[in-house]
């Protein structure tokens, strides 16, 4: 029976472990294999180098640059797409008396809408000619500024992209756990005059952390996945690496530079990099995690 049993699960796990094998496990050691080569992708032959694409990426001063844009992006991807809808979350559960269903709806309804749509229609609001922020700024008797040119505010730009397509994901998941709160505890810091701020604080996150674990670890990894299209689509990683990250360099030094070698050793140090980022933040974060059984 057990031989069977085993037999089996085998059977039901091989399609899923062949696409895995094929997809993830096979091109993630290709690519540690091509970090230590010097390769176009046009030669038949390479050049074995060691550690020297490793070492040259690690001193490279766009590297760097790359590395600083992508915290930067984190901690506004955080702050706009994980504590942002949190609190939305929460209005829209115990605050909200009518319309909801509207709300929610258009809430979530960017999330259904291309990134290079979502791109283009940002390239028009914050347009300082034409675009509709252009047209606050004239109100208030201020100089409009040019977003996709201005160091800083470019990355907040491409933030708020990415943070139009996924923040209507994260509000669904983050109020479908606050609706689980028991509407008793709310009802009785009610009675005892607690405010709505110490309701959120000290029984809504406490007892809505472990779905708040698992949007903040997928906002991190989903923000870095799309991150890539406005990018591409709008500045190119400009003005002056303004705007790259370590995705996009990837990107550049494969497919524009056709240094193969140094993408596939950036590669590796990025994925380590964030697999030891989110692996710090699970044990931190785990910890104060509530789970009802």
């Amino acid at each position: 029976m057990k031989k069977k049993e085993t037999l089996l699960a085998t059977a039901f796990l091989m399609p899923a472990l062949t696409i895995f094998t094929i997809f993830i496990f096979y091109p993630i050691c290709k690519t540690f294999y091509l970090s230590f080569f010097q390769w176009n992708m046009i030669s038949k032959n390479k050049k074995f180098i060691g550690l020297e694409n490793y070492t040259d990426i690690l001193t490279e001063n766009s590297v760097h640059k790359s590395l600083i844009n992508t915290l930067i992006y984190i901690g506004l991807l955080i702050v706009f797409n994980f504590i942002l809808p949190y609190i939305i979350a929460y209005v829209l559960a115990f605050l909200v008396s009518k319309f909801k269903g509207f709300y929610r709806t258009m809430f979530f309804f960017p999330s259904i809408i291309s990134l290079v749509v979502a791109s283009l229609i940002f390239i028009w609001v914050f347009n300082p000619m034409i675009g509709p922020i252009s047209k606050i700024y004239e109100l208030l008797n201020l100089k409009p500024q040019f977003w996709l040119k201005t160091n800083g505010l470019v990355m907040v730009l491409i933030t708020l992209i990415t943070t139009w397509k996924i923040f209507g994901y994260n509000l669904i998941l983050l109020l479908a756990g606050i609706l689980e709160v028991p509407t008793e505890l709310i009802e009785s810091a009610k009675l005892d005059k607690v405010s709505n701020l110490q309701i959120f604080l000290y029984i809504v996150i406490p007892m809505t952390s472990s779905t708040a674990l698992y949007v903040i670890v997928m906002t991190i990894v989903y923000g870095l996945q799309q991150v890539f299209v406005p990018i591409n689509v709008l500045t190119q990683g400009g003005p002056n690496n303004g705007s790259t990250n370590l995705v996009y360099s990837i990107y550049q030094y494969a497919f524009t530079f056709f240094q193969t070698g140094r993408a596939s050793a950036l590669s590796v140090i990025t994925m380590l990099f964030f697999f030891i980022l989110i692996s710090i933040k699970i044990k931190v974060l785990e910890k104060g995690v509530y789970y009802e059984n």
